[in-house]
């Protein structure tokens, strides 16, 4: 099983597959020439370097494609009164007796450091389809789990800013 991929997700693969294709595909060929020109290739770094970011591009190019042919889509609507994909819970953790506020996303755009949790974390997984006032069990582990309280869901989707990881 692949990649479990929002609608939203798949456009933003493709448009920076074209991208890659049409834009940066061009640049690394040109690089790699202009660098060539400069004479014996075995000590040309600026050759190396640009072989090297062509062939990166040419991987990432690689990558998305097969990403999307595994892809499992999965649909982001929920009902009005439940955490769905892409929403903003807030979110309290009674043992710590603090609140925190995260985005539900995909796998791919997962990023704890700007509030993006995964559906395939601990904390999506237990959330994931529970409602405002709800008392959840989110489990670490066989021998580790806490408990979170639903305090707000946002279903307002501003995922523009998004983005893919780069792996």
């Amino acid at each position: 099983m692949g990649e479990r991929l929002t609608e939203s997700d798949i456009e933003k693969i493709k448009k920076e597959i074209e991208h890659r294709k049409l834009v940066v595909r061009k640049e690394a060929i040109e690089a790699v020439k202009e660098a060539r020109a400069h004479g014996d290739l075995s000590e040309n770094f600026e050759y190396h370097a640009a072989k090297k970011d062509k062939n990166k591009n040419e991987s990432r190019i690689r990558y998305l494609e097969r990403m999307l042919k595994t892809a499992e889509v999965v649909h982001d609507e929920s009902e009005d009164d439940e955490v769905g994909m892409n929403n903003t819970v807030e979110l309290y953790f009674e043992e710590d007796d603090f609140t925190e506020t995260y985005k539900l996303v995909t796998s791919i755009r997962g990023n704890s450091l700007k509030g993006f949790i995964s559906i395939e974390s601990p904390i999506g997984k237990a959330i994931l389809g529970k409602k405002v006032n709800d008392r959840v069990f989110v489990k670490v582990n066989d021998s580790y789990g806490y408990y979170v309280v639903i305090r707000y869901i946002d279903k307002s989707s501003d995922d523009e800013d998004d983005e893919i990881k780069s792996f």
